[in-house]
């Protein structure tokens, strides 16, 4: 009776391992038949689950698109959220993880991500974030943004298989963007963009990371032949009291990145004081959290469309 008992146990052990290896191969099938799409870009090429579930969005940017879709996130840095992202602050099945600069490695990988976004402010770290999970790099091409938004966009819709709600808003923008330059031909006003920080000026001209009032608005040039890199050019206040522009469009850094905006009678001192921009009250102070953190999103590029629009 007992080698019976122990035959019986035997078979059922053996019928068990059978069960579980078929299933362990039913599995393996089922993975080796998921949708893969090879994305391509300015870094790389990596091979990615169509439709991922578990996503995490390194910039603003990209969660701005994410959300556009729908896209759940399980992870982004919570630091310094612009006011049309704020939703994600208090979102605990979000983990924080940490700011656009740095991130928190550790926490990153315990979220065992299908696909991680990120831009220009963690390139140097792509390496070390691709060994995590496939990384997608999504920084604009400020020298040609539209196309450059446009194959971001394309991506971003083959990724998640919706290409109506991406084609929908890009064509909300050009709308907006061909509406905007029809104003701004009927005037030869010459504006000039700078960056304010902590008493110090950086101009930036076309193809430069703000250039888009130029390159796409269609917005003259106060100054030309600015150098172009991602901190701009750095300027006085002699500069721009010669170069006198009738727009005079300022980001104030301090405002997002020390949560403290500068006083006003700081910028616009004696030396602007004499520019056209500032006798016509035409010195713009643009969205900083719009301009500085999160450009180049959708829901970003229609405020900058707004606020050019409503200024001229």
């Amino acid at each position: 009776m007992k080698n019976s008992f122990k035959i019986a146990a035997l078979l059922l052990a053996i019928v068990l391992v059978g069960c579980k290896d078929e299933k362990n191969k039913n599995d393996a099938q089922v993975d080796t038949q998921l949708e893969t799409v090879k994305v391509t870009h300015e870094l790389g090429t990596v091979e990615i689950v169509k439709d991922p579930k578990r996503v995490v969005a390194l910039d603003f940017a990209s969660l701005e698109m994410l959300d556009l879709l729908g896209v759940k996130v399980v992870g982004a840095p919570k630091a310094s959220l612009p006011a049309q992202l704020s939703k994600y602050q208090d979102d605990a099945s979000v983990v924080d993880l940490g700011n656009l600069k740095e991130i928190n490695f550790e926490k990153l990988n315990e979220l065992e991500p299908d696909v991680i976004f990120l831009s220009g402010r963690l390139q140097s770290s792509y390496d070390e974030i691709s060994k995590i999970a496939p990384a997608v790099y999504t920084e604009i091409d400020y020298t040609n943004y539209m196309e450059s938004l446009g194959d971001i966009t394309q991506m971003y819709a083959t990724i998640f298989n919706d290409p109506q709600t991406t084609t929908e808003a890009l064509e909300a923008l050009e709308q907006k963007i061909n509406t905007l330059k029809e104003k701004v031909n009927q005037s030869d006003k010459r504006a000039l963009i700078v960056l304010h920080n902590k008493g110090r000026f950086s101009a930036y001209g076309k193809g430069s990371r703000f250039g888009i009032i130029h390159d796409v608005f269609g917005v003259k040039q106060a100054v030309q032949d600015l150098e172009v890199g991602r901190h701009g050019q750095s300027i006085s206040n002699e500069f721009i009291q010669n170069a006198n522009p009738d727009y005079l469009y300022i980001i104030d850094r301090s405002a997002v990145v020390d949560k403290s905006a500068t006083n006003k009678e700081e910028i616009e001192n004696q030396l602007i004081q004499q520019t056209n921009a500032y006798k016509n009250d035409n010195i713009v102070y643009l969205d900083p959290e719009v301009w500085y953190l999160s450009g180049g999103g959708i829901y970003s590029l229609n405020k900058m469309i707004e606020e050019v629009s409503t200024n001229l």
